[in-house]
């Protein structure tokens, strides 16, 4: 199959319109063309390295399904809760690597349980609280080894500035040596990977437009932070398989970091989610630019005054800073802008268009974030070459919910 948009069609108000027509409203859609020409431009991206699946930014079981069928590039997936790991391997999937600590018991021994019966599930560990967890709860059914992931942190410290997350405490061997005298002391347990997930590189826009400054300011810390990240990275992995830990993987990058990221010697593997749905906070990047492949659809309920309409529904802001930037974004009619004081209503959206619109009329908009848009639907069309190909369950509409 040749994974490339459909030739000369045109993503414009009309062709969704025309896919969406008669369809109940709000809906979410996936563009299942956009989602494709997205995955390859990932795919040549990251070679010759393997990507695993961010779960959290999928969050649809058929998607990671032809993601992983379709797509030789991809393989695994990193799942966000140990609840959600236990559900996916419910589901078949197997190489599950848990992209955060968990202390919760109840998610932790369904994991548990599906590691006995040979699929490999690993746990994100930084602290010895969470290693003495895991070996207690081992100790409970038949023997088994539970594979151990390291999360070190990538962040760059400067003077008043920490430029990336507050992830894992630990960033150097010897902040890890506390967790690693835990871990030879845990027989249930064995490190078999290290995650450094560098969110400044993977997660922060440079080509913001009107902001020249801003820009040339983020790129100078990327390239500051990459040559500290990636050095902090190779040493770290470089002492553990000295130390003769079994190492299965090294994980690292995400969708803004992927070019960067695999120049990272001691890198396995690559960790990519939001660029395949593309939703509005990865527009601006200098190094890439990927297809919006996911949006939904509100309906026009009221007419305000002139170019003011109100939509029904349409409340879906995403995580995070609560900046501006994460209300969801009008993408067609072109044009269309929220109202400032207004925003994005649980009820009722309010939205100027300098295209008129009658009642009735669908609208469409992008989620600031991927995965997020799909707890508030059940169900998200899949469309191909102006037709609605399928449509199937979210997380939600599995009647799964994590957090």
């Amino acid at each position: 199959m040749t994974h490339s948009p459909s030739d000369a069609v045109t993503r414009d108000y009309a062709y969704y319109r025309h896919i969406f027509s008669g369809r109940r409203l709000p809906l979410a859609f996936i563009d299942l063309d956009l989602l494709d020409a997205n995955a390859a431009q990932l795919s040549q991206q990251a070679q010759p390295l393997p990507m695993r699946l961010a779960t959290k930014s999928l969050r649809c079981v058929t998607v990671l399904r032809y993601l992983l069928k379709e797509f030789p590039s991809f393989s695994g997936l990193m799942a966000y809760s140990a609840a959600e790991a236990a559900f996916l391997a419910e589901q078949g999937f197997d190489d599950l690597l848990l992209g955060y600590p968990t202390m919760e018991s109840s998610e932790i021994l369904p994991c548990l349980d599906w590691i006995r019966r040979g699929r490999w599930i690993a746990f994100m560990v930084d602290d010895v609280r969470q290693v003495e967890l895991l070996e207690a709860l081992a100790t409970r059914g038949e023997p088994l080894t539970i594979p151990v992931c390291v999360d070190l942190d990538m962040s760059m410290d400067l003077p008043g500035l920490r430029f990336g997350v507050f992830r894992s405490p630990i960033q150097s061997i010897e902040q890890a040596e506390p967790l690693l005298v835990a871990l030879a002391k845990a027989p249930h347990l064995q490190l078999q990977g290290l995650m450094g997930y560098e969110a400044q590189l993977a997660g922060i826009a440079d080509a913001t437009p009107k902001s020249g400054l801003y820009n040339r300011i983020i790129r100078l810390l990327k390239s500051w932070s990459q040559r500290q990240a990636f050095a902090r990275r190779q040493a770290f992995a470089s002492e553990l398989r000295q130390r003769s830990y079994p190492l299965r993987l090294v994980n690292g990058g995400g969708t803004g970091s992927v070019g960067r990221t695999k120049r990272d010697s001691s890198v396995t593997e690559l960790t990519v989610g939001s660029g395949l749905y593309a939703p509005a906070l990865f527009d601006h990047y200098k190094e890439f630019h990927y297809q919006p492949a996911a949006g939904f659809a509100l309906s026009v309920v009221r007419q305000a005054g002139p170019g003011i309409y109100a939509c029904a529904g349409g409340g879906y802001v995403a995580s995070g800073p609560t900046h501006a930037d994460k209300q969801p974004e009008p993408y067609l009619p072109p044009g269309m802008t929220l109202i400032k004081t207004l925003g994005s209503g649980e009820v009722q959206t309010s939205l100027q268009s300098p295209v008129p619109l009658e009642l009735g009329d669908p609208v469409f908009l992008r989620h600031a974030k991927a995965g997020e848009l799909f707890e508030r639907f059940n169900e998200v069309y899949l469309v191909r070459r102006g037709a609605i190909e399928q449509i199937v369950k979210t997380y939600r509409g599995e009647g799964a919910c994590f957090f």
